[in-house]
């Protein structure tokens, strides 16, 4: 399992933060034909969530107006997505995602993916509520109405919030992989309920184990097996929760990489994964980046992106003197 010696972002608590300076400083840039787009770059993108929700109460006390609201009215295109983005606690972030996912023609099921595979059960817990207080939906139900198949019983078992946590058991480790190894080689509906159940449910600590006896009992990696036995968004969310077990930052990297260079710059994606790993981990995803794909996850986003868009996400993703 990926144990790096530490798990850093790239924004941190500021302590010269002053909620009430920072709110007044936005609400001059708010001020006008045109607002001053540096600085709400140079405030939010220096400030921690937390300290950004308490800017945005005392922009409610100083005007008597909501700062997202406001946020949201005076902004627009991707650079709105990225400043509304950090404006919002994490899971009602992911639940705004999840929402817009799923509204309106299409799904974004890579979206669902990225969240849910990659959250924890706690994590998954908090999402729901946010869900049903921003959007008086049923997460659960929302998801059973757009998805099908295989991939909906998978997203929906992760919905319920159910994974073990911490608990590893070695004896049930080889009983499990030669289910997910017959589930491979026989390929049933009733064994894809089987291997998603032990994917989505078991521990990750408990999987890092199983997938340790599937090398054993088939002489093949899992993610490897799963590539080759299932296709389709039922796949692509199997092989996610390898990663997440194995190496996040990782994951996210490789994510990365395919919205900035297979996708043509996906905005969303790119969006999502800065703003929401910022003060988790992804500074740990910048090394897996770099060490992967040979050039600074800095130096992609500057090549592509530009503007007070561009300006943002390369403050969010920040960087090393060598990647500018």
């Amino acid at each position: 399992m990926f144990c790096p010696s530490y798990i850093q972002g790239t924004i941190v608590p500021n302590p010269n933060c002053d909620p009430v300076i920072d709110a007044q400083m936005i609400g001059g840039a708010l001020q006008g034909f045109e607002c001053d787009k540096d600085v709400l770059i140079d405030i939010l993108t220096q400030r921690s969530n937390a300290q950004r929700i308490m800017i945005a109460q005392a922009y409610g006390n100083l005007n008597g107006t909501d700062l997202l609201g406001v946020l949201k009215d005076n902004l627009d295109g991707h650079f709105k997505e990225v400043i509304t983005g950090l404006m919002y606690p994490p899971p009602s972030y992911d639940a705004h995602d999840l929402w817009h996912a799923m509204k309106g023609p299409g799904t974004d099921e890579n979206c669902l993916i990225d969240i849910l595979a990659l959250r924890s059960s706690a994590e998954i817990f908090q999402i729901k509520e946010a869900y049903v207080l921003q959007y008086n939906n049923n997460l659960d139900q929302d998801i059973y109405s757009e998805t099908s198949g295989h991939f909906r019983d998978s997203l929906m078992n992760l919905v319920q919030g159910v994974r073990e946590e911490g608990y590893a058991d070695p004896a049930m480790a080889a009983q499990d992989a030669m289910v997910l190894w017959e589930a491979c080689q026989r390929r049933t509906g009733e064994h894809k309920n089987m291997l998603q159940m032990i994917l989505c449910n078991k521990s990750h600590q408990q999987l890092w184990l199983v997938f340790q006896e599937f090398q054993n009992i088939s002489g093949q990696d899992i993610a490897a097996a799963i590539s080759e036995c299932f296709d389709g968004y039922f796949q692509q969310l199997l092989l996610a929760i390898v990663s997440a077990v194995r190496d996040k930052p990782a994951y996210f990297a490789y994510r990365l990489y395919n919205a900035i260079h297979e996708f043509g710059f996906h905005n969303k994606t790119i969006i999502r994964i800065l703003v929401s790993r910022s003060e988790i981990d992804l500074m740990n995803i910048r090394q897996k980046y770099k060490e992967t794909y040979g050039k600074s996850l800095f130096h992609d986003i500057k090549h592509f992106a530009s503007g007070h868009y561009g300006k943002a996400l390369l403050a969010i993703c920040a960087g090393d003197t060598q990647d500018y």
